[in-house]
Order: C-alpha cells, then sequence, then structure tokens
C-alpha cells in the first residue's frame, strides 16, 4: 500500500510537466490513484481517479482503456460507500464490454462480475442472482470451470444466494 502510493505520487511529480495529451502523464495519474485505492485512501483517489478518467476521455484515448479507467472509478465509489453511483457506472462498463468484445470475452465477464459485486454492497440481491445466471454460462462456456474469475463468479453466486432470505431451494439449483 504504502510504497503503491509512493511510486505513483513519483510518477506523478516526474510526469507533472508534461502536456496534458502526454501518455505518460496519463498513466502516472492512473497509477496514482490506482495507489492511493491499494492504501484504501479512497477518499484522496476519487478526484485523481476522476481526473484521470477525463483526461483519457478528452484524449479519445482506446474505448479499452476508457472502460478500465471508468471500472476502477467505480470501484473507488463503491469504497466510499457511494454504491447507486459505483452500480450506474458499472453498467455503462459492462455494457461497453459487451458490444465491444461480446458477452463471452474474459474482460466482459469481469465486468459483469464487477457489476455484481456493486449489486451485492447495495443489497440488489434478486438482481444480482439474475445478472450472475446469465454470466456463469458465458465464463463456463468461454473461461472453463477451473478458472479463477468463474470460480469467483460462483463463490459471489453463492454468497448472493446466502444473503436473501427470500431465496427457495430451486434458487439453490446451480443448473436451472
Amino acid at each position: 500500500g504504502t510504497v503503491c502510493v509512493a511510486l505513483g505520487w513519483a510518477a506523478w511529480k516526474m510526469y507533472l510537466g508534461r502536456v496534458e495529451t502526454s501518455a505518460s502523464r496519463c498513466l502516472a495519474m492512473g497509477v496514482l490513484g490506482s495507489g492511493l485505492q491499494t492504501n484504501q485512501q479512497f477518499a484522496e483517489a476519487l478526484p485523481i481517479l476522476e481526473a484521470s478518467l477525463t483526461m483519457r476521455q478528452r484524449q479519445r484515448r482506446d474505448k479499452r482503456d476508457i472502460f478500465v479507467a471508468k471500472s476502477n472509478l467505480a470501484h473507488c465509489l463503491d469504497d466510499l460507500g457511494r454504491s447507486d453511483e459505483a452500480i450506474v457506472i458499472q453498467r455503462e462498463v459492462y455494457a461497453g464490454w459487451v458490444a465491444l468484445l461480446g458477452v463471452s470475452h474474459q474482460r466482459t465477464i469481469l465486468g459483469g462480475f464487477n457489476l455484481c459485486v456493486s449489486l451485492d454492497r447495495s443489497d440488489l440481491w434478486d438482481e444480482a442472482r439474475q445478472f450472475l445466471r446469465q454470466l456463469l454460462p458465458a465464463a463456463l462456456r468461454s473461461l472453463g470451470a477451473d478458472n479463477d474469475l468463474t470460480l469467483l463468479l460462483n463463490q459471489l453466486l453463492g454468497g448472493v444466494l446466502t444473503n436473501n432470505s427470500d431465496c427457495s431451494r430451486d434458487d439453490l439449483c446451480l443448473n436451472q
């Protein structure tokens, strides 16, 4: 945590004098924001991540780069207890990955996982359950049953079902 923040600040200071369109400057902002997040300094990370996203959008960076920056911002908002805002962003990111790469790509599935984590944190278990039921078959087909992301999706589904007191015995059957 502390090392990540120190490296982030060092990178930021090194590239601060460069023009805003500099890829190095943009990358340094991302490193700093991620370092602050890793160190659980979410309030400090938020404006850095927002500025990094805005810079990437102004530079018309690759969509993938923007999706990653948006996802990092959403994680930070979620960590600050602003899950409603995080969910909106995670939905945009997931839809973007689907449009760009299709539903079975690992990046898309990861975007769906991130959305489900936000839904779970907001106690939106029915929506998370339904969405996970759609994601899991795609993960199994494209990534395999022993892939870490597939296993995380299964673990999240188990948690969602456990947290939802309205869940029925049929909901517990994974093949439905």
